[in-house]
């Protein structure tokens, strides 16, 4: 007997794979905090922190498609909204305690995203010494081009990433300048949370986080992914 429900729940999300008709299901959205020395830096922070993460909704994902410019609203109560680009791991097969040299096998393909901030919300927050949900966890904050699976992304943890807004560069890293690479994140996130195939893990921007507006299109890169292209609406 099919299941009733007091009202109809929302569909699942699910993001596209490049070379296959099946869709990636999403389960959860893990993201990890300054997480490039000169981001770290740049947000007033040195060295090498242990790594700490936040969450953002199922409704945070804004999906495009390769050659596509998806769209976002520029969200209420904020006056400063960032962009941070990101490589975007997508996990295949579930674990916890996973040791970083198991990491890589439990990593189903890559993406990228971008990690948009209630600059300003989020400062508001670290102030008063309470959570940021209100500055990272909204709708919309997540845009996310086709995952391309492992074998056909090639060495990503050496990838160029950038990002440009209306045309300018505003950021330029490599993944190889993560503090915690992808595999070391998989093993400290997996001893807090048990991982579940569907999960994202946002593996941390690089420096030259800046404010966009209205009307902004902006372009994330990195080497042997699809460009993802989005306009703020």
């Amino acid at each position: 007997m099919a299941s009733e429900y007091v009202f109809t729940p929302q569909p699942l999300v699910s993001i596209p794979v490049v070379g296959q008709a099946a869709r990636f299901p999403l389960h959860r959205i893990y993201c990890v905090g300054r997480n490039y020395e000169e981001h770290a830096k740049e947000m007033g922070f040195t060295g090498r922190e242990p790594p700490f993460f936040f969450m953002k909704p199922a409704d945070a994902v804004v999906v495009v498609d390769a050659g596509a410019t998806g769209t976002m609203a520029y969200p209420t109560l904020t006056k400063n909204l960032h962009h941070e680009i990101e490589l975007v791991a997508a996990i295949g097969t579930g674990g916890k305690n996973i040791k970083a040299a198991d990491a890589y096998k439990h990593i189903f393909g890559y993406a990228v995203g971008l990690d948009m901030t209630r600059r300003d919300l989020q400062n508001d927050m670290k102030k008063q010494g309470r959570p940021w949900d209100i500055g990272k966890s909204f709708e919309q904050s997540a845009p996310i081009g086709p995952i391309v699976p492992v074998a056909k992304a090639g060495d990503v943890e050496k990838a160029e990433i950038s990002l440009k807004v209306a045309g300018v560069d505003r950021q330029r890293s490599n993944v190889s300048k993560l503090i915690w690479n992808i595999g070391e994140t998989i093993e400290h996130l997996s001893a807090a949370w048990e991982l579940q195939p569907g999960d994202l893990i946002f593996t941390g921007t690089p420096e030259g986080v800046a404010a966009v507006v209205a009307g902004d299109t902006l372009v994330g890169e990195i080497t042997g992914l699809p460009a993802l292209t989005v306009k703020v609406v």
